[in-house]
């Protein structure tokens, strides 16, 4: 769902049209000898990780998988996967910000809500992949499996719900190990034993390489970054230059910035409550420390071509490239990795309890769960500590990068209005630093990278490649209706643009309603952020309310649901009576908990209501779209 262009909307439809490709999935099984389809929703690749993983797996029961994107597809043709002897469709969907559907997987819901198709002849199988900090937790998996059991289809294995704020790793790994028995029952099949570490693609280096067809980080179009044309979206990100980088804080330990990309003739539109997505590139000295370990040559150029021809994606990221490139701008190698990646690395550990290790951390027992969880997971051991960890474990690094997972663009929520900053997008991001179990130092990749963005005349220092996600995170249509917004630390963000825009408004002559802004952070003297700017909104008088909670400057904490508490009657006024919109931005996992726990009391106080009803209160604002929520974990 790229961004809202100005292009007339039938060059923008040529620019959409799809490359031609068998768009039948049917076809292309049977083309192929597939007999079992993975379809996955994916926001963040983890989602087309397991499906490929589970396509990957069937080999070893003698079925064929193969791993699909339904934007890829036209799924009205699901009825006739019967045509298929042994078949099965299994999908991998992940759940998106307010128990949405991910970009890729629009159209398939869509599709599924207005379906009348008779699926009787369809086996399935659903994993969903949620995070329990977030309201609807695994909505798009729970619908999923629902409407597909409603429109006839069989499930042959209990809906499998992931929970990203738990460990999502062994969710998957504990459904899927009972998966597969009961995939084996139904077909009356039984595994080969045959184990699936088969390579996935091979390595061609190239030698004698024209240097103008080697991608040097662009994340679709050859030479996309040096020649750019619209429209921008994921695959065709723009390069905005970065024209202002500051600190926002005064004191502390931590480093809290407001950047302003450069947006000027890129023909993007942003509303107030958008996202900015950026392309982050990993720390260089990260890359270096590979390549040393491993004794590899970083600016070899290569391709890793995919040994299945049939195959939509002929490569696991953009190719031919060097490992450096493919290193910095296309792989994850600062998070922890998955069991898969452990269990196809063991081979190459000449240690034998090295490998025994790796093997056990991979595996579906008790112990081995155990393990990964306390040795990679909560030691946060990325790909560089394991190998330095286990001296024995030398990978070659083709494979290495084969396995490891795509780099994922990082959202932010815009801190700036369109109205006032037509030609910029504004950014509040505080840097992710912290001393890992074993003694390291763990930086985020994006916080850290933008960190050392500065606006210069050389420009390769100064640019960030971008592009704008349409959020639901949206101002009142009318301006005279009053908003209440929420949002402590770098929650502030996009409030900061919904002010400045309710201040265009005013400017405009329109009536504006009430606009009152809760605010915390930890001292007043050190990370009170936009703290000028927001007393200068509050004298203008275009904010009515600020209120601001110290959370660390006396005894007792103070959050932003105790001045919530402290106002509850100017609340429920502005709730009730005058129709306000509530927003809520920032930790999903206390503050918006705490917040929305704070609004049912409130509502059972002065609403007279038990604590169901002040909670289907609630419900109904959030369904209305009067109580909007824009929170991460």
């Amino acid at each position: 769902m790229g961004c809202v262009y100005s292009a007339p909307q039938e060059e923008a439809a040529v620019a959409r049209a799809a490359p031609a490709r068998e768009s039948s999935f049917i076809e292309k099984m049977k083309k192929t000898g597939r007999n079992i389809v993975v379809f996955y929703g994916s926001q963040t690749g983890t989602a087309e990780e397991f499906a490929n993983r589970l396509s990957k797996d069937a080999h070893r029961y003698g079925l064929r998988g193969m791993a699909a994107d339904p934007e890829e597809y036209d799924l009205s043709d699901l009825n006739r996967l019967s045509e298929i002897d042994k078949s099965l469709a299994v999908f991998c969907m992940a759940t998106y910000g307010e128990g949405d559907p991910t970009d890729n997987a629009q159209d398939f819901y869509d599709w599924l809500q207005e379906a009348d198709t008779d699926l009787s002849g369809l086996r399935y199988a659903v994993f969903g992949l949620g995070n329990k900090t977030y309201e609807h937790f695994n909505a798009m998996g729970k619908y999923v499996d629902k409407r597909l059991e409603e429109l006839g289809a069989q499930r042959i294995f209990e809906l499998g719900l992931g929970d990203d704020d738990g460990n999502l790793e062994e969710d998957f790994i504990t459904w899927r190990e009972q998966f597969w028995p009961a995939v084996c029952e139904h077909f009356g099949v039984e595994a080969t034993g045959e184990e699936s570490s088969i390579r996935q693609y091979e390595l061609v280096v190239h030698t004698d390489v024209n240097m103008n067809k080697v991608y040097t980080g662009e994340m679709g179009r050859l030479k996309s970054y040096e020649n750019q044309k619209p429209p921008f979206d994921a695959k065709n990100p723009f390069l905005a230059q970065v024209t202002e980088n500051r600190k926002l804080n005064k004191g502390g330990e931590r480093h809290l910035m407001h950047l302003e990309l450069d947006i000027s003739n890129s023909k993007i539109r942003y509303e107030s409550g958008d996202h900015v997505a950026v392309y982050p590139a990993n720390d260089s000295s990260l890359v270096n420390q590979i390549g040393e370990i491993l004794g590899t040559d970083l600016d070899t150029i290569m391709s890793l071509n995919n040994l299945d021809e049939e195959s939509n994606k002929k490569h696991p990221f953009p190719c031919p490239t060097s490992y450096r490139t493919a290193l910095t701008y296309y792989l994850d190698i600062t998070n922890p990795p998955r069991t898969n990646v452990l269990y196809e690395l063991a081979q190459y550990a000449t240690d034998a309890s090295e490998q025994e290790r790796l093997r056990k951390m991979a595996s579906s027992a008790a112990e081995g769960k155990a393990l990964y969880l306390s040795w990679v997971v909560e030691a946060r051991r990325n790909i560089l500590a394991i190998l330095q960890d286990m001296p024995s474990l030398r990978p070659p690094i083709d494979h290495l990068c084969e396995l490891l997972p795509r780099l994922q663009a990082r959202y932010y929520s815009i801190a700036s209005s369109s109205k006032v900053h037509p030609n910029a997008i504004h950014i509040c991001a505080v840097t992710v630093e912290y001393e890992t179990k074993t003694g390291r130092l763990n930086k985020g990749v994006a916080t850290n990278w933008l960190k050392n963005k500065v606006p210069d005349e050389n420009r390769s220092n100064s640019l960030v490649p971008m592009y704008v996600r349409k959020s639901q995170f949206r101002l009142p249509f009318k301006p005279s209706t009053p908003v209440i917004m929420i949002g402590p630390g770098t929650g502030i963000a996009p409030f900061i643009g919904f002010i400045q825009e309710r201040a265009w408004l005013k400017q405009q002559g329109k009536e504006v309603g009430d606009t009152v802004l809760y605010y915390g952070c930890r001292h007043e003297r050190e990370d009170y952020l936009y703290h000028e700017e927001l007393a200068r909104f509050h004298q203008e008088g275009v904010l009515t309310q600020l209120n601001v909670a110290f959370s660390r400057d006396q005894a007792e904490k103070v959050y932003v649901q105790h001045l919530l508490k402290k106002n509850k009657e100017n609340i429920w006024k502005l709730v009730n009576e005058e129709n306000a919109h509530i927003y809520v931005c920032g930790d999903a996992r206390n503050m918006a908990r705490d917040v929305q726990n704070t609004f049912y009391e409130i509502v059972a106080e002065f609403g007279n209501m038990s604590q169901p009803q002040a909670v289907d209160y609630v419900k109904k604002l959030m369904t209305k779209g009067r109580y909007s929520l824009d929170v991460w974990s």
